[in-house]
C-alpha cells in the first residue's frame, strides 16, 4: 500500500514489534508511542501506519544461551 507524501506515491510505514507476550495495555499504549513517532518523522498520518505486534511464547526464546522460560 501507498500514499502521496509531496506529491509521490510513498510505501506506507509498517513496524513490527516481536517481543515476548504482553497483555493488551502495553500493546496499547506501545502502538500509541509508535503511531505519533512514525507520524512525526515520516510525515504521514496515523491511518498511514501500520503496526503488528507478533509474540512468540517464552519457551521460543533463548537469551544469553539459556532458554527464557527456565529463567
Amino acid at each position: 500500500p501507498c500514499e502521496t507524501v509531496n506529491g509521490r506515491e510513498e510505501p506506507m510505514p509498517f513496524v513490527r514489534v516481536t517481543m515476548m507476550p504482553r497483555d493488551q495495555e502495553v500493546r496499547n499504549a506501545l502502538s500509541k508511542d509508535i503511531t505519533d513517532s512514525v507520524m512525526k518523522h515520516c510525515k504521514v498520518t496515523a491511518e498511514h501506519v501500520w503496526i503488528v505486534f507478533e509474540e512468540p511464547p517464552r519457551t521460543s526464546w533463548c537469551i544469553g544461551g539459556k532458554m527464557a522460560s527456565e529463567k
